[in-house]
């Protein structure tokens, strides 16, 4: 059980040195690691406009992590449940159901 503990004390250690999770802005490579995306699917997302980014000196680009975190949540699907909900409030506000 220590040897378990010890090896993530290790993992945690490296992660945070790494500064994916720690640091506010990232470079182009940390983005890669951090949106799980190969660097080419990355450069297509930058050339295209489709992802936030800066390029404060004209050729190296960086990313804020709260806007790639924004990015990554876009475009919502909601549960079957929500669904299901607001058809229900839908059909009572109408007045459609007589209780």
């Amino acid at each position: 059980m220590d040897l378990i503990l010890e090896r993530l004390d290790e993992i945690q250690k490296m992660i945070e040195s790494q500064g994916l999770y720690t640091r506010e802005v990232l470079n182009f490579n940390e983005t890669c690691k951090y949106l799980e995306l190969s660097q080419s699917h990355l450069y297509k997302l930058t050339s295209n406009g489709t992802i936030p980014f800066y390029k404060p000196n004209g050729k190296k680009i960086y990313f804020r992590r709260a806007e790639l975190d924004t990015w990554l949540l876009r475009n919502r699907t909601d549960s079957q449940a929500e669904i299901d909900q607001r058809a229900a409030d839908y059909i009572i506000k109408k007045g459609r159901i007589k209780l």
